[in-house]
């Protein structure tokens, strides 16, 4: 028996038990597998990194990887805007809140915003603009009844049927030119920065604050 090989499986054990973030991998066979999985693709993706504008000058992934994100968001936004021309729709945030209300039930105002990461003025002038179109209704929430319960309505319903086939290859279009198996991908990656974001976002942490806070404690420990 090779006990070199059985040191080395347990220095890894180890370092899986002491290092992981257990939101990301359980701590069972299957975190475990998971981890090993995910450190070898990382390990493939630095052999075959990609080339980028501004590269050679030290530019940095994570300089990249944000650029790329804002990119994306004004893509979708200019064919949200096309899904919804020539409709009672103001704005994309308006069937957001629509298809969230429709898929996730009755919620509090405050929660329907906080789905959508949006401050709570914006939020509330979608709200308004909802109910004033009767796309949705709001009542007296029997838990607290400083707080309102908003759901969607039947015209609420029927307003997304109506523009539901546009609004589909609008997200469509955002996604293509990836095959099946690289938007299953794309969705881990993004699930996994969104496991990272929203404990922060759910804070609340004053914006003076914010960058130092989540540096110190979400980012250098870490690493």
């Amino acid at each position: 028996m090779d006990y070199n090989l059985i040191k080395e499986v347990i220095q890894l054990i180890e370092k899986f038990d002491t290092s992981i973030d257990s939101k990301l991998y359980s701590k069972d066979l299957a975190g475990f597998r998971r981890w090993i999985f995910d450190g070898e693709k990382m390990n493939q993706n630095v052999v075959d990194e990609p080339g980028w504008e501004g590269k050679e000058n030290g530019r940095t992934p994570d300089s990249v990887i944000n650029t790329l994100i804002v990119q994306m968001n004004r893509y979708a936004k200019t064919y949200s805007k096309s899904a919804i021309y020539n409709s009672k729709f103001t704005t994309q945030e308006d069937f957001i809140y629509l298809i969230n209300l429709k898929a996730f039930g009755a919620m509090t105002k405050t929660d329907l915003i906080k789905k959508n990461i949006q401050e709570k003025p914006v939020g509330m002038q979608i709200i308004n603009r909802l109910i004033a179109q009767g796309w949705i209704e709001q009542k007296d929430s029997l838990e607290d009844r400083r707080s309102k319960i908003i759901m969607i309505t039947s015209m609420g319903i029927e307003a997304l049927e109506q523009n539901m086939i546009k609004i589909k290859q609008a997200t469509e279009i955002v996604t293509g030119g990836l095959s099946y198996a690289e938007k299953i991908e794309l969705i881990k990656l993004l699930k996994k920065l969104e496991h990272f974001h929203q404990p922060i976002y759910a804070e609340n942490i004053d914006p003076s604050q914010l960058i130092d806070v989540v540096y110190n404690k979400y980012l250098i420990h870490n690493n």
